[in-house]
């Protein structure tokens, strides 16, 4: 950024901070500068095609989605998050959650723990695998994770959290990011000081959701702490929370000043998101969707791929959610879903999916 438009963001930045839009034409010049998409994204060695970043999710982002996003246009997918305990005890299955495939390179390998010595250590031990980037997840609300100290529960802990980031980024040469939230409830809400604490360490970015602990995934992310953060550190800020379509994520950029989007539930079932939003902020375009033929073929082809990758006893179940996610609003969707709940074949999906659905 050269000094005139880093003097103008800083500007624009404190006004969005204070809940208004800038004003003048340094705000008109940043926000074509803020939602140019085109504009690569650095986070640490690794260079993104663009600054949409498909959000890590347990029991989604897996091989098979992840190819689809990465087709469909995101600069960076991450992984489920993998427990750094699990990857100690040589647990098969967590072996099995970090494939990665080549096409879908860059791809974020996210851990989750509490014990800094574990992370650091797990990290080192499969740094030879081919992920880009490695996050540490400060964010996942969920009580079994929670409660053992992990998760959103580190925001608690700043201390811990520094910690855990500097004997990381100490042990890899890989880039080491975070994901964290607004804080653990409303009277936590350190966001700003984590981000701080993790710049400090060497982290290479931080992404931040909106939403605290106690809140879930319910009401409204506050995209003004995402600008708050943006506003306090000079690594990269993702910015995450209630992207769900082209008019959402530029709003966002022009927001809070984040330079990078995290998108998360808006792709389940809608690997499209990522070519509608880069369509909408390259020229406007609203209505960027896949038509019904699209849709089932990318049901079956994200089934069959699934089906090479954990077999079809477990493909056939594990695509119900996603069938679920995919045909919501379609005619005969729930006659589907109803159905699909008693298959346990590939054939017996795929004669419904080409049939019920779109007859």
């Amino acid at each position: 950024m050269n000094n005139v438009l880093k003097d103008e963001y800083f500007t624009w930045v404190s006004a969005a901070g204070k809940g208004r839009q800038g004003e003048g034409k340094g705000s008109e010049r940043l926000a074509e500068y803020m939602t140019d998409v085109s504009r690569k994204l650095r986070i640490g060695n690794v260079v993104l095609d663009n600054r949409l970043i498909l959000a890590p999710m347990a029991g989604v982002t897996d091989l098979p989605f992840r190819l689809l996003c990465r087709e469909q246009g995101a600069g960076l997918v991450c992984m489920e998050m993998v427990s750094a305990k699990a990857i100690f005890f040589h647990n098969k299955n967590t072996e099995n959650l970090m494939e990665i495939d080549p096409e879908e390179q860059p791809a974020a390998l996210q851990l989750f723990g509490s014990d800094p010595d574990i992370i650091s250590e797990m990290a080192k031990r499969i740094e030879e695998k081919p992920f880009s980037i490695l996050d540490i997840n400060m964010g996942c609300p969920v009580p079994k994770v929670v409660n053992n100290g992990e998760g959103s529960a580190l925001m608690k802990n700043p201390k811990l959290v520094e910690e855990i980031i500097t004997k990381t980024v100490k042990a890899i040469k890989k880039p080491v990011t975070i994901k964290i939230r607004k804080g653990f409830c409303d009277d936590l809400v350190n966001a700003v000081e984590i981000a701080k604490i993790a710049e400090g360490c060497g982290a290479a970015a931080v992404a931040v959701h909106g939403r605290t602990r106690e809140q879930y995934y319910s009401g409204k992310a506050d995209w003004d702490i995402i600008a708050r953060v943006k506003a306090s550190v000079s690594i990269p800020v993702i910015g995450n929370g209630d992207v769900t379509d082209g008019p959402s994520a530029k709003a966002m950029l022009e927001q809070t000043g984040c330079d990078g989007l995290m998108v998360g539930r808006a792709a389940r079932g809608n690997p499209w998101i990522f070519q509608e939003i880069l369509h909408y902020l390259e020229n406007g375009q609203k209505d960027f969707k896949p038509s019904a033929t699209e849709v089932r073929d990318t049901i079956l082809r994200h089934a069959k791929m699934a089906l090479r990758v954990k077999g079809e006893y477990t493909a056939v179940r594990e695509m119900r959610k996603h069938i679920g996610w995919y045909t919501a609003g379609y005619p005969n969707s729930a006659a589907l879903r109803r159905d699909i709940n008693t298959m346990e074949t590939f054939g017996e999906l795929e004669k419904a999916v080409k049939t019920i659905l779109w007859e």
